[in-house]
């Protein structure tokens, strides 16, 4: 009796669990037929043409050197390709840092500044502070460079602090020639220096 029990519990089983395999299966084809595709990417349109449009990299940092030695070390919060322009970036938040081989340093600050690397050219914009190791700095609303060696150019008026007082001037060059030892800074068009001299030790 309990033999004949067993044996027919044992056929049911064969024909229930192949049963139950089966309708694991058309649940599973019925759910993946429920899932939209054009929901799985959780981005807007919008924000994925710009993601495609203008290539970003967060906090870039790049160092290097100048024919002549000079180091060269820039940094920026974000730097993109407006436009997807190849060679042509846009940098925002940039410190720079140039240390000559003769030993100067000059320190760059701009909120923004639009790089074209085949043309050897970049342009800062947005409060462009200067500073040197040998007590200049100077402000200016634009700011033209050389990648490749140490020429800076400001077109319009800058204002500031020197060694010996305060001055404002129309323009500014920052150049090296091949006959000088170190960058030499040159203030044009109306310069006007205010000289302060330290009071004397009591």
């Amino acid at each position: 009796m309990q033999r004949d029990r067993y044996t027919r519990i044992v056929s049911w089983l064969k024909v229930l669990f192949p049963l139950a395999a089966l309708g694991l299966l058309s649940t599973l084809f019925l759910l993946s037929r429920a899932i939209d595709p054009g929901q799985v990417i959780p981005f807007a349109e919008k924000e994925i043409q710009d993601r495609l449009r203008d290539q970003q990299i967060t906090a870039p940092f790049f160092t290097g050197a100048t024919a002549k030695g000079d180091m060269i070390s820039f940094y920026a919060d974000v730097l993109t390709t407006p436009g997807g322009q190849v060679g042509s970036n846009r940098a925002e938040n940039i410190r720079a840092t140039i240390k000559t081989a003769e030993g100067v340093t000059f320190r760059l600050q701009s909120g923004m500044a639009d790089i074209d690397l085949a043309q050897d050219h970049a342009e800062l914009t947005g409060n462009v502070i200067l500073m040197t190791s040998t007590g200049y700095r100077v402000t200016s609303e634009r700011l033209t460079s050389e990648l490749s060696s140490v020429n800076l150019q400001s077109p319009g008026a800058v204002y500031g602090t020197a060694p010996g007082g305060t001055l404002e001037a129309g323009a500014m060059t920052v150049q090296q020639s091949e006959t000088d030892t170190s960058p030499q800074l040159l203030f044009t068009n109306r310069v006007k220096l205010i000289y302060k001299p330290k009071p004397l030790p009591e």
